[in-house]
């Protein structure tokens, strides 16, 4: 999934994330979170780092089962009639069925969705409850409504986790049990993870979004399969931001000691907001020849203005920009340059179409025989070199 960016514009008439580029590792309702990244300017990069199959036979669905069976929730919640009706049929194979089925008439039934309820009716039961928008949201509602705390819950899991869900009933005070109907698997096609993963060693993105562990977990996995685990974390601790939806999505990050950030509720919608206020606030702005210069992902805003910049100019411009003011050599900035080899007249040609793309010539000074530097504003004086100094 590529984005055109769209324009909910911030205060200065851009979309807040205008400029940036975001990889999205969802497998499931992918296409929601790319839309509300790309309607606020984002340019998206989609790789799901998971795919989802269901069990036919398997140990961990069993296991749930039997520990509903033996200790009934008060509480469960059918996601997919596919997963309901599968969960009904492996349990009649292990000769628990009519043990299932008895447990689940005598707690709280809530179905996402009709074709929920016609598993649940075929099955010779009735849901207590189905929202009218087939929406997950308006089911965590109703039960933070009513309040979860020492409620025990069993969810049938489809797929993918459900961004925040889980983690919004466990801090509601809930016990959470998960029916694993399905299997998180690595993708069959692995190139647009490893895509991804390329990208972001070359720091092409700018943050990377999870909304679920496996999908944080699959990745660090593919890193390590590749050897490229140490490029990923340098990649992740200085450069591009970790989002990720709730705690629980962050667990396998924090614990290779990645950094990351998370909104305060447990949603894709809060998700991408956290990502509209630490991208921009990660940008670096200068005063360079009277103009306002924002450097961001792979666009500059020039005084509000955002002029996209090709890869190999934006090299160029945030070598400068770590030491605003000062002259950067010809060599140095050859060695800035991806794949530039040993000719410095690769710097001449990136840097002619790095002036061309910000509109403004002399926001760039050629030093006849050191190099180029930033013409920092003399009013930011000695200062502000120090401040935008890596």
């Amino acid at each position: 999934m590529h984005g055109t960016p769209q324009n909910d514009q911030d205060g200065r008439g851009n979309a807040p994330l205008a400029g940036f580029t975001v990889g999205v590792t969802a497998a499931r309702r992918a296409d929601e979170l790319g839309a509300l990244l790309q309607r606020r300017g984002a340019t998206v990069l989609h790789a799901p780092a998971l795919r989802i199959v269901p069990l036919a036979d398997d140990s961990e669905l069993l296991s749930a089962t039997k520990e509903l069976i033996d200790h009934a929730p008060d509480v469960v919640i059918a996601t997919t009639a596919i997963g309901f009706r599968g969960w009904v049929e492996a349990a009649d194979g292990w000769g628990f069925g009519e043990a299932l089925v008895e447990c689940l008439r005598g707690v709280e039934l809530l179905a996402r969705g009709p074709k929920v309820k016609g598993a649940i009716r075929a099955a010779g039961l009735t849901e207590e409850w189905s929202p009218s928008s087939e929406s997950m949201a308006e089911v965590l509602d109703r039960l933070l409504a009513q309040g979860v705390d020492g409620k025990r819950i069993a969810l049938q899991l489809h797929g993918e986790p459900l961004p925040g869900f889980v983690e919004s009933l466990r801090a509601g005070g809930a016990e959470v049990v998960g029916v694993p109907v399905y299997r998180w698997m690595p993708p069959e096609d692995l190139g647009p993870v490893d895509r991804l993963l390329d990208a972001t060693v070359a720091r092409a993105v700018d943050a990377l979004t999870f909304t679920s562990a496996p999908a944080a977990a699959s990745l660090l996995a593919r890193a390590e399969e590749r050897g490229m685990t140490a490029e990923l974390f340098a990649a992740l601790e200085h450069d591009v931001l970790s989002a990720c939806v709730g705690p629980v999505t962050a667990l396998p990050l924090q614990d290779r000691g990645i950094e990351t950030v998370q909104p305060e509720r447990f949603r894709l919608g809060p998700l991408v907001q956290i990502l509209c206020h630490e991208l921009p606030a990660r940008a670096r702005t200068l005063p360079v020849a009277g103009h306002r210069v924002e450097i961001r992902g792979h666009a500059v805003l020039v005084d509000d203005e955002l002029r996209p910049v090709p890869p190999a100019g934006m090299s160029l411009l945030r070598a400068l920009a770590r030491r605003p003011g000062w002259v950067v050599s010809r060599a140095e900035l050859l060695r800035a340059l991806p794949g530039a080899g040993r000719d410095e007249h690769a710097v001449e040609t990136a840097m002619a179409r790095l002036r061309t793309a910000l509109g403004a010539p002399k926001l760039v000074q050629t030093v006849v025989k050191r190099g180029y530097r930033l013409a920092l504003d003399p009013a930011a004086g000695s200062a502000a070199g120090s401040k935008y100094a890596d």
